[in-house]
């Protein structure tokens, strides 16, 4: 009897390898490894923007609007939960991807107003902040790429035969990647104009 259940699991094991069980699994815990480090470097980004504000705000008060913009941003960033049930539930993910590029407009408004500062520009905190706010910029650029690369060779896994009846059978569906909100607007070269705009008529 037990040589029986030996043979049988044996089977069972050598059937779930065959039939991409395990490929799904690695290829699933590769890309919550890789969510958890674009999150934590998007947490990275949020945990300077209230020293930028504060930077800019000792030299350039009266850009209340653009400060509060960012402060908002970042606290919509702040009330969404980024767990790893983000990855099943396309409508939560895309939630999460539009408060950061809500967090990022908010952040390039900011630096624009900035280029208003010369005495700002030249603060040692604030350029001290600026370096690290690019240094994270490129960290989650690289973690992003890390994560839609793992993505997509899950998401063909899932799809490609057989596996894709293992996938249906332990109910594993594709994930959401990250993507472009307005494909029309970056393919459009932007305007470059040095004239100073009109003073206003009186």
């Amino acid at each position: 009897m037990r040589k029986i259940l030996t043979v049988l699991a044996a089977l069972a094991s050598l059937s779930l390898t065959n039939c991409g069980y395990n490929a799904i699994q690695s290829e699933d815990e590769q890309i919550k490894a890789n969510w958890s480090e674009v999150v934590n470097q998007y947490q990275r980004r949020a945990d300077l923007v209230p020293n930028l504000v504060n930077s800019v705000k000792g030299f350039a008060q009266q850009e209340k609007d653009v400060l509060l913009g960012v402060t908002n941003a970042r606290a919509k960033v702040g009330s969404i939960q980024a767990t790893p049930e983000v990855l099943n539930d396309p409508a939560a993910f895309q939630k999460f991807q539009a408060a950061q590029s809500e967090l990022s407009s908010a952040l390039s408004r900011l630096l624009v107003v900035t280029e208003n500062y010369p005495q700002l520009k030249s603060d040692a905190l604030f350029k001290d902040l600026m370096s690290q706010l690019e240094g994270t910029e490129n960290r989650i650029t690289v973690a992003r790429n890390r994560y839609i690369k793992a993505v997509q060779e899950y998401n063909v896994t899932i799809r490609s035969f057989p596996t894709n009846l293992t996938a249906m059978a332990f109910g594993y569906k594709e994930k959401p990647n990250f993507s472009v909100e307005n494909e029309k607007a970056i393919s459009t070269a932007p305007k470059v104009d040095f004239n100073p705009a009109p003073a206003p008529s009186k």
